[in-house]
């Protein structure tokens, strides 16, 4: 019996990974458009100068 785990086990293992994962990808959603903006405000200033 100890041999084969409980399959709500394996379940909960699986919905914390999923949770965490979830979390993890969320707050580098919410980090990317901050750094991004920081990198492309040179780039739009470098645009907007006429030709």
């Amino acid at each position: 019996m100890s041999q084969n785990p409980k399959p709500y086990n394996e379940k909960a293992e699986r919905e914390a990974r999923l949770a965490q994962a979830l979390r993890t990808n969320l707050r580098r959603r919410k980090a990317a458009p901050a750094a991004a903006a920081k990198l492309e405000a040179p780039a739009e200033t470098d645009d907007s100068l006429p030709d």
